[in-house]
C-alpha cells in the first residue's frame, strides 16, 4: 500500500512538531527566586542527603563567600543547610567537588534547588548532584556565577506535573493521528 503526498506531509509535520516540543522543555537555566523562603522546614522524619557541589574552572581560585543551599520535592519537603562554606579546608576552590552529607526531613524525588551567596569573592558552581533515600540521583547545572544575596537556582516541581499533561496531550495527538491515517489507508 502506498502512503499518499499528504499523508506523508502531515507524518513529517507530527514528527517535527513532537521533536521540537521534546527539545523545548529540556533547556532551562537557573534564575533568581526573590520570595523563597526557608522558615517553612518539616521535621517528618530524618533522612541523609549526599550532595556534591562542583566548582566550574572559571571560579575565583577560592572564595570567603558564605553559602547556603535548600532543596526539597512538590510535597512541601524542604532540606536546608545554612552554611556549607569553609575558608579554612579549601571549600569550593576552582576546578574542585565537594561533598556533604546534609541531614533533613525525609523528602521524595527532589525537584527544586537553590543556593544563596553572600560575601565579596563571587563564585561559579558547574553542577550540584543530590542523592537521597527516597529519591533518583538528581543534577541540576549551573555554570553560571551566583548573583549575590538572594536565592537562586532551578525549580522543576511545577513543570513536573505539567509534563504529566504534556504526555497526555502527546498520546491525544497520537490517537488522532493514527485515526487520519487509517482513514486515508
Amino acid at each position: 500500500m502506498k502512503m499518499s503526498k499528504a499523508a506523508f506531509v502531515l507524518l513529517y509535520f507530527s514528527y517535527f512538531v513532537f521533536i521540537s516540543s521534546e527539545a523545548n522543555s529540556i533547556t532551562q537555566k537557573p534564575r533568581a527566586f526573590e520570595s523563597f523562603n526557608v522558615s517553612y522546614i518539616q521535621n517528618l522524619g530524618s533522612c541523609s542527603y549526599s550532595v556534591e557541589i562542583t566548582t566550574s574552572c572559571s571560579s575565583p581560585s577560592y572564595t570567603r563567600d558564605q553559602i547556603s543551599i535548600a532543596f526539597g520535592d512538590a510535597y512541601g519537603n524542604q532540606i536546608y543547610a545554612p552554611r556549607l562554606d569553609d575558608p579554612s579546608t579549601r571549600t569550593f576552590e576552582q576546578c574542585s567537588s565537594d561533598t556533604f552529607e546534609i541531614y533533613g526531613p525525609c523528602a521524595y524525588q527532589i525537584c527544586y534547588l537553590y543556593l544563596y551567596r553572600s560575601g565579596p569573592d563571587g563564585w561559579k558552581p558547574e553542577r550540584v548532584e543530590i542523592y537521597g533515600y527516597n529519591s533518583r540521583a538528581v543534577t541540576f547545572y549551573y555554570n553560571t556565577f551566583i548573583p549575590g544575596d538572594v536565592w537562586y537556582g532551578f525549580d522543576f516541581c511545577n513543570s513536573a506535573s505539567s509534563s504529566y499533561q504534556r504526555i497526555g496531550q502527546r498520546w491525544f495527538m497520537f490517537v488522532i493521528l493514527a485515526f487520519v491515517f487509517c482513514a486515508l489507508f
